[in-house]
């Protein structure tokens, strides 16, 4: 595939239906939490959506877990899109806004290790994040066998 020029923005509440179906791509396949189009519309400004010509084609969310640390949730591509470079891009956009909000730490839960290692970040420990385990493995169907790994990056 020859090389596609990514533009990564701001979600707007156009984008709430793209959003929702995307997520429930994963979401059906057990790789994603489920979210609704109501829930979307609350949180539409955490999200932040890449762009291929006027084409949405993923997203990732930053969520505030406490005062120094975020995570990156509902990272996904649309199908086609994978391993060229989208996903990287929402990741730096992300941390971006991690920067701009002079928050240190950014983790995340998932099964792609290895894109996120390639991202600069490192497996840890997912019980060294009480706050995330606080505010949403409670209600997770997955909370007793939780299979996802975690991984942290520090940023300067």
């Amino acid at each position: 595939m020859q090389a596609v020029q990514v533009v990564c923005r701001k979600a707007t509440s156009d984008d709430i239906e793209t959003l929702f179906q995307l997520i429930k791509g994963y979401a059906e396949k057990g790789i994603m939490l489920p979210r609704t189009r109501e829930a979307l519309e609350y949180m539409i400004d955490t999200f932040v959506v890449a762009e291929i010509g006027d084409e949405v084609v993923g997203c990732g969310s930053l969520t505030r877990l406490g005062k120094d640390l975020v995570e990156i949730r509902s990272l996904g591509m649309s199908e086609g899109y994978k391993g060229v470079g989208i996903g990287s891009k929402l990741v730096e956009a992300l941390i971006e806004q991690a920067k701009e909000q002079q928050i240190p730490k950014i983790m995340a839960l998932t099964y792609a290790v290895s894109f996120f290692e390639k991202n600069g970040f490192t497996v840890v420990e997912k019980e060294i994040f009480p706050e995330k385990v606080w505010k949403d493995c409670v209600n997770c169907p997955k909370q007793l066998a939780c299979d996802e790994i975690a991984v942290l990056k520090m940023l300067s």
